[in-house]
């Protein structure tokens, strides 16, 4: 049972939920929706077309990180086919949690959407959050990509032995590029990447939203945000979302 849509979740640290919502909000010129949650702990950031596919969360505990939300029409199949591939299940229930082979945290859930929204206009450039790379090292790096192309059933086109990307479906906001690492770590982590038409014009406004520029390559700038994982804008270009 593959997913029919994406989302990713900005897990944040505790007492950086509302820097970390407000510097995303002004990131991706999105809304944000009232919290929920028992404690307040969860938010959405709501585009101004199409169905929303960023998300964020106060953690308990622990170091912020990036998670997914694969959205799906059951929840048990979903979960035993992922357990089947190499996932481990954390909670079980309406919306279970897991953990891929090589530690990522991810979710199954059944909220539905259909409409992928489009890249934001900045008078001059565009840009839109598009992609979750998922940071991998190299003891990891086969094993998960294998469990990420088997539960999405996304077709993988790989750039060199650095990258695999898991190409979305056209309606989808988010694809996932799988990235091995020259280093090793205790397991899989994530971020977020941007797509823009001008590279130094959304850098320049990133920073001036309180983001650090972390390192200039060849076809992305890694910044750090005031509170939150580090993400990347890339020079690619951001897709027009095909007609709903």
């Amino acid at each position: 049972m593959h997913p029919s849509w994406l989302s990713a979740f900005l897990d944040l640290a505790p007492d950086e939920l509302e820097r970390g919502l407000a510097h995303w909000a002004a990131v991706t010129g999105y809304g944000v929706s009232t919290t929920r949650g028992d404690d307040g702990e969860f938010a959405t950031l709501l585009p101004a077309d199409g169905d929303d596919h960023l998300r964020v969360q106060r953690l308990g505990e622990g170091p912020s990180r990036i998670h997914l939300d694969l959205h799906v029409a059951e929840v048990g199949p979903a979960v035993e086919r992922a357990v089947a591939e190499g996932a481990t299940l954390v909670r079980p229930g309406e919306y279970a949690v897991l953990r891929s082979p090589g530690g990522l945290p991810f979710c199954f859930v059944t909220h539905r959407a259909v409409v992928r929204p489009a890249p934001v206009d900045w008078g001059g450039h565009t840009s839109a959050v598009d992609q979750v790379c998922l940071d991998v090292p190299p003891r990891l790096h086969d094993a998960e990509l294998a469990f990420w192309a088997a539960v999405t059933g996304w077709p993988v086109q790989s750039s060199g032995s650095e990258f695999h990307r898991l190409t979305r479906p056209p309606q989808l906001p988010l694809q996932v590029l799988v990235q091995r690492l020259d280093d090793d770590q205790e397991q899989v982590t994530a971020h977020l990447d941007l797509a823009t038409t001008d590279r130094a014009a959304e850098t320049a406004r990133h920073a001036a939203l309180g983001a650090e520029v972390a390192g200039v390559f060849e076809e992305w700038t890694v910044l750090r945000p005031p509170v939150g994982p580090a993400y990347c804008i890339t020079d690619r270009v951001p897709d027009v979302p095909p007609p709903a």
